[in-house]
Order: structure tokens, then sequence, then C-alpha cells
């Protein structure tokens, strides 16, 4: 505990050779305090710095697992969807190669209104299917498994597979012969 000099009223005596010396001790130790003062100050702007880095270190890392869960949900619906697709095909080509005779059984027709039904959730999902016959072949979306040799142009002159989009993003290429277009007559 550091101790004052006494007020000069409280000891009634004061001599010329105190007064300095006390002003001296008051401005040393008014130094004394400023300089803690300051420090203290240095150290809560430190701490501040300190906390407001922390905060926006989580707020990225907030924001960068939000990104990632929404990515990895997308990724997951994307992987589902492309494993739909392949029922799509098995479905179109039962119903191709139907009997005739049995165009009208209800059987079929069941077969009909689910593979509707599917492409109805598909649908949804955002899922369409390529447009590719008699279109300029176009590789991005495109998978050209035949080439006819004489050609001259690069139509899609056949399908043999659909492709489908998610979106923007191409979920599966059309496979598909490359040729001239038949000539209509």
């Amino acid at each position: 505990v550091r101790k004052y000099p006494s007020h000069p009223a409280d000891d009634g005596v004061q001599t010329e050779e105190a007064a300095p010396a006390a002003e001296a001790d008051l401005e040393a130790d008014l130094l004394e305090r400023s300089l803690d003062i300051a420090a203290l100050v240095a150290e809560r702007d430190g701490y501040l710095d300190q906390l407001q880095r922390t905060a926006a270190e989580f707020a990225n890392f907030r924001r960068r697992t939000e990104n990632e869960r929404v990515q990895d949900r997308k990724n997951a619906a994307r992987d589902l969807l492309a494993q739909l697709v392949p029922v799509i095909d098995d479905f179109e080509r039962a119903l191709i190669n139907a009997p005739s005779e049995l165009a009208d059984d209800a059987w079929v027709n069941g077969v009909l209104l689910i593979e509707k039904k599917l492409m109805g959730v598909l649908e949804r999902a955002d899922v369409h299917k390529i447009d590719a016959l008699g279109q300029p072949f176009d590789p991005a979306v495109h998978e050209a498994v035949a080439y006819d040799p004489n050609s001259t142009e690069n139509m899609v002159v056949e399908v043999y597979q659909n492709g489908y989009t998610l979106g923007n993003q191409l979920l599966r290429p059309v496979m598909v012969r490359v040729g001239n277009l038949p000539e209509v007559g």
C-alpha cells in the first residue's frame, strides 16, 4: 500500500522542502498510473481484437459448414435421382415391348400410370428428359455410340438411351447415333 504525503493542513506544519518532494511523488505516481492505464487499454484492445477475430472465424465456419451441408444434400439428391433414371428406361422398354393385343389390358395401363407418376416425381425434382432426335450433335449432352461413316452432317439420327438434366446440370448424357437426317419426301 502506497502512502501519500499528508495534506499540509493535516499536520499543521509545512516545510518548503516537503512540498517539492510531495509534488514529485505525486507526479511519479500519476505517471505510473497512466502507464498502468495505457497497458490495461492495450491489453483490452488486444482481447477485443482477438474476440472479434474469433467471432469472424466462427461466422465463417458456420457459413462454410452450412454450405457443405447444402451441397451434401444436393449431391445425395442428385445421386438418388441418377439411380431412378434407369428405372424410367426399364418402364419405357417394358411398355414399348408390350404385346399389341395387351394394349388395352388393365395391367399394361397400370404400368403406364406408374411410369407417368414416376416421371411426374422426377419433373417436380427438376429432372427433365433431353430432346435429342433431329438435333445437332452436342458433345456436352450427347454421347455418340454410333456414327454413319458416309454422313456429312452431325445430326442425332437415333436415340439409344435417353439423357436427363437436373436443373442446369447434366444427370446422364443421351446415347445417340450421329449422321445425316433422313430426307422427308
